[in-house]
């Protein structure tokens, strides 16, 4: 851990190359500054076009954290939210140096969630996946991986990995698996409370489909080669959520059984 991202095929890039694999978005710079919401490599004139968005982000990224204090709360722990980077380009991070190509990502090291806003219009135009929900479940994905930090289960899942490097793809599946599963988990937690609207449930669950390691691949390379899988089918990626959302207990995203 600890080195740059998307780089390679090791450890660091399954774990933490979280929706995408790297190669996916383009280039591009930006240095991030601090933010009452977290921290955004934007120029002023950007910032300013850039702020609805950056309100959005900012809300879901706090009601996907605040459903999670209260999951830990109810469960007799405590809960650490993360912070969120938003960046154009590249970022420097705590694993290293972040970037676009790399897609949103999470670094267990400084326990930050990295966002290209560009990649939202990726999302749409090449990927299929429109939406505020789709957006949401990027962000409720991501915040699912600081939550198995807290857990303590990405780390365990490294150890497995570096026990049996035969099985790291297969772990990593089951890793990114459960983060689906804990978006759903926030959803449901969302509809609960009235903050979700009629298709926003199917926009979201078009969303993993959209970026399932077949769909990625078939669109990439024109090929599809299950047992290169770091994320998960489409299917699976879709499964997983709608399994979050319907029971909205944690327990229930148990992929390593």
């Amino acid at each position: 851990m600890g080195g740059p991202l998307g780089i390679g095929g090791g450890l660091v890039t399954l774990i933490l190359a979280l929706i995408f694999g790297p190669g996916i978005l383009q280039d591009g710079s930006g240095d991030p500054t601090s933010t009452s919401y977290g921290e955004v490599g934007l120029s002023p004139a950007d910032s300013a076009a850039e702020e609805p968005m950056v309100q959005f982000v900012s809300f879901v990224l706090d009601d996907a954290q605040g459903t999670w204090q209260q999951k830990f709360r109810d469960a007799g722990s405590s809960y650490a939210p993360a912070n969120l980077v938003l960046f154009r380009g590249g970022t420097p991070t705590g694993c290293g140096v972040g970037q676009s190509a790399m897609g949103p990502f999470y670094c267990p090291l400084d326990q930050k969630v990295y966002l290209d806003l560009d990649f939202f219009a990726e999302l749409d135009r090449r990927f299929g996946a429109p939406g505020d929900m789709a957006q949401a479940y990027v962000i409720a994905h991501e915040i699912g991986h600081h939550v198995q930090h807290q857990l303590g289960m990405d780390e365990r899942v490294r150890q497995a990995q570096r026990e049996n490097p035969g099985a790291a793809n297969e772990m990593s599946v089951r890793l990114e698996l459960q983060a689906d599963c804990y978006a759903g988990v926030w959803a449901n937690s969302a509809n609960q409370r009235g903050k979700l609207e009629g298709g926003d449930v199917q926009e979201g669950l078009g969303a993993a489909s959209a970026v399932g390691d077949d769909r990625i691949q078939q669109r990439t390379q024109g090929r599809v080669n299950a047992e290169s899988f770091t994320h998960g089918s489409a299917q699976q990626r879709s499964q997983w959520f709608m399994r979050g959302f319907e029971n909205g207990n944690p327990d229930s995203c148990d992929t390593f059984r």
